[in-house]
C-alpha cells in the first residue's frame, strides 16, 4: 500500500502483465523517434548544443516511470519551459555556451526543489488558478515567440530583435538576406511535416524529416553551399553532479525559476489529466508535483535542462496503444544507445530542419479553435485570453502570465463583490421558489420579504448585501418581516456578522422582524461562535424557508387587528 502510494509507477511495473510488453515496446521505441528529433530542437531554443537536449530525456523518464502515476504522460523538453529557460538564463549568459550550461542547470535544479516542496506542501490547488483560456493565451503567446525567434534558421540569416514585436520588425527588414538554400531546404521540411502525419498518422514525421534531410546534406555535401549543419555531437553518457553556485546568482534566478516550475506542473497536469480521464483513472496533483520535482532533480543532476509532460509523445504512446510506464523506459534506453553508438550521423543534420520542427512545435501551441469556442462562451475570458497572449508577447512570459492571473482574479472579487441575489415567491406549476422581478405572476407572503443572497458575506461585499436586503425590503408595500435565506452563503467572517447586525437593528427600528433560515457550514458557526444565533434565538432562526414562512404566519395571526 505505501509503495503504490510513494512509487505507483514502480508498484504498477511490480504487477506488469506479459500481454502488455509488444504494445509497451511499440511505443516506447515510436515516443523515442519522436523524443530525439524534437530533444535536439529543443536544445537549441536554450541555448544549448544538441546533446544537452537529449540529457534531458534519460534520466528524468526512467525516474518519472518509476514515481509517476499517470500510465500515459511522458516527461522530457518542452517548448515552452525551453522559451521560459531561455528568457531566464539568456541575459546572465551574454552568450557564453558553457555559462548557459550551468545556469540551465541551476534553475532546472531549483524548479525541481520548488515542485517537490509544493507537492510535500500539498499545493496541487494551485493548478485551479490558471484557468483553460490563461494556458491558452498563454501557449498562443509562447507559440508565436517561438515562431518569431526560430524563423531565422529556414531563412539562413540572423534575427537580432529582442522580444517578439522588435523579432518581426527585424526579419522584415532583413528579407532580402534570405539564403536560397536554407529556405528551399527549411521549406520542404515544414510541408513534409505538414504532409507526412496527414497522409502516415503512425510514422514519427519530425524523425522521418529529419533523417532524410540529414541523408541528403551527407550525400551531396550540400553544407558546401552555406547550409548550415548541426556540426559533431558528442557521444558518451551525461556526468552526474550537483551545479555550483553562488548565492547571488541562485537569487537571480529564484523569480524565473518559480514560473517555470508553475508553467511546468500546470501544463504537465492538463496532459496527464486528459489521458487519465479517457482511460477511467484518477491523477493526484500532489503526488504529480513531486514526481515532476524529483524528474526536474533528475534532469539537473545529469546536465540536461528543466522538462514538463510532453503533450505530442504522450499522445504518440496513446495513439500507439502504450500500456503502461515501462515505455517510458525504454524509450529513455533507446536515447541512451543512440547517443552512445549513433552520435556521428548528426552531424549532417540541416538547421533548416530542425528549424521547421521548431515552426511545427511553435505552430501546434497556437488553438485558435479554442479561442473561437471561449468567444462564443465568455467575452471576458475571450479578452482574458487575448490578454494573456499580449502579455506574455509585451511583458515576457512570466509577467504576461501574472497579469492574467492578476485579471481573472479581479474579475472574481468583483463577481463575489456583486453575487445575485433574489426576492423570492412561488409560481404556480413550478417547484421550489423562483425569483419575483423575473416572473412578474409569481405570488409571495402578503407582508413577508423572503429574500436570498448567493455568495459568501465578507469584508468586501458586506455593505453590498446589506444594501441590496433593504432595498428590497423598501420595494414591498407593507413589509412585517423579512427573512433572510442563507442556504448559498458558504461563508462570512467579522466584518459580514456586523453587517448581519446592522441589518437586524435597521428592520427593528422600522417594526420590520428578521430572521434566517437554512443557515449552515461555516455561516451557521460564526453565527454561534459571535453570539448572534443565541441573540436571535429560536423564533428567529429556522431550518427552512418553509419553516419560517409558517412561524411568520403564527406569528402574524397573532398580532392584534389580524
Amino acid at each position: 500500500m505505501l509503495l503504490a502510494r510513494c512509487l505507483p509507477g514502480l508498484a504498477n511495473l511490480l504487477h506488469y502483465r506479459r500481454e502488455w510488453l509488444q504494445a509497451d515496446l511499440q511505443a516506447g521505441l515510436s515516443v523515442a523517434a519522436i523524443q530525439i528529433p524534437i530533444a535536439i530542437a529543443y536544445a537549441q531554443i536554450v541555448g544549448l548544443p544538441p546533446q544537452y537536449g537529449l540529457y534531458a530525456c534519460i534520466l528524468p523518464m526512467i525516474v518519472y516511470a518509476l514515481i509517476g502515476s499517470s500510465r500515459q504522460l511522458m516527461v522530457g523538453p518542452d517548448a515552452a519551459t525551453c522559451a521560459m529557460i531561455a528568457g531566464a538564463v539568456a541575459p546572465l549568459a551574454m552568450g557564453d555556451v558553457q555559462r548557459i550550461a550551468e545556469l540551465s542547470v541551476i534553475v532546472t535544479v531549483l524548479v525541481g526543489l520548488m515542485l517537490i516542496v509544493a507537492g510535500l506542501a500539498r499545493a496541487g490547488f494551485i493548478a485551479s488558478f490558471f484557468s483553460r483560456p490563461i494556458l491558452i493565451g498563454y501557449l498562443n503567446g509562447i507559440g508565436l515567440s517561438l515562431i518569431a525567434g526560430q524563423l531565422s534558421k529556414v531563412v539562413g540569416f540572423t534575427i537580432e530583435g529582442d522580444g517578439f514585436v522588435l523579432s518581426v520588425i527585424d526579419f522584415f527588414q532583413r528579407l532580402p538576406e534570405i539564403h536560397g538554400l536554407t529556405l528551399l531546404i527549411g521549406s520542404l521540411a515544414l510541408g513534409l511535416l505538414i504532409w507526412l502525419p496527414r497522409r502516415y498518422p503512425r510514422l514519427p514525421a519530425a524523425l522521418v524529416t529529419v533523417a532524410l534531410f540529414t541523408v541528403l546534406v551527407g550525400l551531396f555535401g550540400l553544407d558546401r553551399f552555406g547550409l548550415a549543419i548541426l556540426g559533431p555531437v558528442p557521444a558518451g553518457m551525461p556526468e552526474l553532479a550537483w551545479p555550483h553556485s553562488d548565492l547571488a546568482q541562485t537569487k537571480s534566478l529564484l523569480r524565473d525559476a518559480l514560473g517555470i516550475a508553475t508553467v511546468s506542473f500546470c501544463s504537465a497536469m492538463l496532459t496527464a489529466r486528459s489521458f487519465a480521464a479517457r482511460h477511467g483513472y484518477a491523477i493526484n496533483a500532489n503526488h504529480e508535483f513531486v514526481a515532476l520535482g524529483v524528474s526536474n532533480l533528475a534532469a539537473g543532476l545529469s546536465q540536461g535542462f528543466a522538462i514538463s509532460g510532453a503533450d505530442s509523445r504522450t499522445a504518440v504512446n496513446d495513439m500507439v496503444g502504450g500500456k503502461s510506464q515501462l515505455v517510458g523506459i525504454i524509450a529513455a534506453l533507446v536515447i541512451a544507445l543512440i547517443l552512445l553508438l549513433f552520435t556521428a550521423p548528426m552531424a549532417w543534420i540541416p538547421q533548416a530542419a530542425l528549424g521547421a520542427v521548431l515552426l511545427m512545435a511553435g505552430w501546434g501551441l497556437i488553438d485558435m479553435r479554442s479561442l473561437r469556442h471561449i468567444r462564443r462562451l465568455s467575452r471576458f475570458e475571450f479578452w482574458l485570453c487575448l490578454l494573456t497572449t499580449a502579455g506574455v508577447l509585451g511583458l515576457g512570459v512570466l509577467p504576461g502570465i501574472v497579469f492574467a492571473v492578476t485579471l481573472a482574479i479581479l474579475r472574481l472579487l468583483y463577481t463575489i463583490y456583486q453575487p445575485t441575489d433574489a426576492v423570492l415567491g412561488w409560481l404556480p406549476g413550478t417547484e421550489g421558489q423562483v425569483d419575483i422581478r423575473k416572473h412578474d405572476d409569481a405570488r409571495t407572503v402578503p407582508g413577508l420579504v423572503v429574500y436570498r443572497f448567493d455568495d459568501a458575506i465578507l469584508f468586501f461585499n458586506a455593505d453590498y448585501f446589506k444594501m441590496r436586503l433593504l432595498e428590497a425590503v423598501q420595494r414591498d408595500a407593507q413589509p412585517r418581516a423579512v427573512l433572510f435565506d442563507a442556504e448559498a452563503v458558504s461563508s462570512i467572517d467579522v466584518t459580514g456578522i456586523a453587517a448581519l447586525r446592522e441589518v437586524r437593528d435597521t428592520l427593528a427600528a422600522r417594526g420590520i422582524h428578521f430572521a434566517i433560515a437554512r443557515a449552515r457550514g461555516r455561516f451557521l458557526r460564526m453565527l454561534v461562535r459571535s453570539g448572534l444565533a443565541r441573540e436571535m434565538e429560536d423564533t428567529s432562526l429556522f431550518g427552512s424557508v418553509r419553516a419560517g414562512i409558517r412561524a411568520y404566519r403564527v406569528w402574524r395571526n397573532r398580532q392584534p387587528g389580524a
